[in-house]
């Protein structure tokens, strides 16, 4: 075989995957925050789960992403197993899209394509349309491989050896292993049943074995997501088997169907494709996963169960109290960049009731003076602060992945979270300092500081679950009620500094009482001050009322200290 062969197809193989990459990580980056929330929004049952998998995996060309991206989103708990296995079955039909487009030779128009995108990718500052110019490079540079491996192939059906090594091939089972060993080192069907399109263009395959194959790249794809979950919860392994599971089992049923009927199945796929062996190929790897996902979507709950079966038993459950966990995010969990953001979130939602929760404690102490209480305070603001730093090294991690653009912006949003979260923590921790000095003191509190200060608890609290719930979820149904709130609390915090006063000159309380009097409620108006920057986190200024939030978000920032 000449060298100038086997590197022509090395080199063309090269560009169709970069091109595969680029277009499908181009589209993540350009739209993968959209096609998340289409994801999370669209799978409360199976049938609307299994459209909306067709339609996102023929979107970014790869169901080895969207796999991924359900085994994550399976592995945080934002969907059940049930939900996930919708998504997966018709991730297996979108995937069949990059075969159907390959079928039409457009190789001829790649070098626009590929001009556009090289334009646009340099010349352009726009972040958005720089990522559209990445997954318009990418469309050229795959068809730019495709010609070069085409190229290729039409040297080597000049070879009398290779065409008598592929013509030898005529085991079914054989091809069926070809095709799952050659996908699993690969990792993308779309580019083994690509290149099983182009042998066969070139007369180098037969179309009745590539049938065979193409059941082999069907188990083969399915490597990528079983690898991404290793690292993941149970659920998320059980997710990756479903996936697995519905290639096997619908391999083993086209198996048997074409060993009893290959030869018409493939005069029937031909004659509808016109006599075009590509076309046909292509033709036959969408007519089986249909039909596949159409005989097994009845037995999908009975896959779920399966899976409980082959992956027995439950992980350990991580409460918000447990020390130096992490629970949504870390290396023990399944990372995907389009979904790194929102495990984030949810991790910062936990680390922000840690912190709600001991505030709440350590006013208690204050009052009860229990040492038990005291010695908690302490101990979960170690957790909090180890959830500060895990949190913040995490955010750094992921900046310098390809994520999403919009999740992109919120990055820096969410360092100040953290650490206004984090400050939290410090108040109660302070607060806790406060009942330690008065039990040690014999200070004593009267009952009406005791009453003003519950009530000043209970305003704090009401914000921070506002605040919370709005960053979370991206809710602005609270905006006005935290404004409101927050206007409230610097109103009630002047009042009880000036009602300490008056008892002071009345002699009604100690001086070394009236301290940690203004000291707790000082504190608390703090708090209430970091809430509002945690609201406020999620907003945009793009209009008048964003402009008045931004700038009393930036007003609390400066006494939020």
């Amino acid at each position: 075989m000449n060298i100038s062969v086997l590197l022509s197809m090395a080199g063309g193989l090269g560009l169709f995957l970069f091109g595969m990459k680029l277009m499908s990580e181009g589209i993540e980056k350009a739209a993968g925050a959209k096609l998340r929330a289409i994801l999370e929004f669209f799978t409360t049952n199976r049938f609307t789960g299994m459209l909306v998998g067709i339609v996102f995996t023929a979107i970014i060309q790869s169901s080895s992403a969207c796999t991924v991206m359900v085994v994550s989103f399976v592995n945080s708990g934002l969907m059940t197993l049930y939900q996930a296995t919708g998504v997966i079955l018709g991730a297996n039909i979108g995937t069949t899209v990059t075969s159907q487009l390959v079928s039409f030779n457009l190789s001829e128009i790649a070098p626009v394509f590929l001009l556009g995108g090289v334009l646009s990718v340099m010349f352009i500052k726009n972040n958005t349309v720089k990522k559209i110019g990445e997954i318009v490079l990418g469309f050229g540079v795959l068809f730019m491989g495709l010609a070069g491996m085409s190229g290729a192939m039409a040297g080597l059906k000049e070879d009398p050896a290779i065409v008598n090594l592929f013509a030898s091939l005529t085991s079914p089972f054989l091809a069926v292993l070809i095709g799952t060993v050659v996908t699993t080192v690969i990792q993308s069907s779309s580019v083994t049943v690509s290149i099983i399109l182009l042998m066969a263009n070139q007369g180098l395959l037969d179309l009745p074995i590539c049938m065979f194959i193409i059941l082999g790249c069907n188990i083969g794809s399915c490597a990528t997501a079983a690898l991404a979950s290793l690292a993941g919860k149970k659920d998320a392994k059980r997710a990756a088997m479903i996936h697995l599971l519905f290639n096997i089992f619908g391999t083993i049923i086209f198996y048997f169907i074409f060993l009893a009927a290959v030869d018409p199945i493939v005069g029937l796929l031909s004659g509808l494709s016109g006599g075009n062996p590509g076309r046909c190929v292509a033709n036959a790897h969408t007519a089986i996963k249909i039909l596949q996902v159409i005989m097994l979507f009845p037995f999908s709950g009975l896959l779920v169960k399966l899976t409980y079966l082959i992956v027995p038993g439950d992980d350990k459950k991580i409460g918000y109290r447990d020390n130096f966990q992490l629970k949504y995010i870390g290396d023990k969990v399944v990372f995907n960049p389009a979904t790194a953001v929102v495990e984030v979130i949810k991790e910062i939602e936990r680390m922000a009731s840690l912190a709600s929760e001991n505030l709440n404690r350590a006013m208690n102490a204050l009052i009860t003076l229990d040492e038990e209480d005291i010695e908690e305070v302490y101990a979960v603001e170690k957790n909090i602060n180890f959830l500060n730093h895990s949190i913040t090294n995490y955010l750094v991690k992921i900046n310098q992945t390809t994520l999403p653009i919009e999740d992109l912006k919120s990055i820096g949003a969410l360092f100040h979270v953290v650490n206004d979260i984090e400050r939290i923590g410090d108040h109660a921790e302070n607060v806790a300092d406060c009942a330690r000095r008065r039990k040690e003191n014999g200070t004593a509190f009267s009952k009406d500081a005791q009453k003003e200060m519950g009530e000043m608890l209970d305003m704090v609290n009401k914000i921070v679950q506002y605040s919370v719930d709005m960053f979370a979820r991206s809710n602005e149904e609270h905006v006005k009620d935290i404004m409101e709130l927050e206007d409230a609390i610097d109103e009630k915090e002047r009042e009880l500094q000036q009602l300490h006063v008056d008892r002071l000159t009345r002699n009604e309380c100690t001086p070394a009482a009236g301290m940690l009097f203004s000291d707790v409620v000082s504190g608390l108006e703090r708090v209430s001050d970091h809430a509002t920057n945690i609201a406020f986190s999620i907003l945009h200024s793009d209009g008048d009322d964003n402009d008045e939030k931004k700038e009393k978000k930036e007003r609390k920032e400066k006494r939020a200290v």
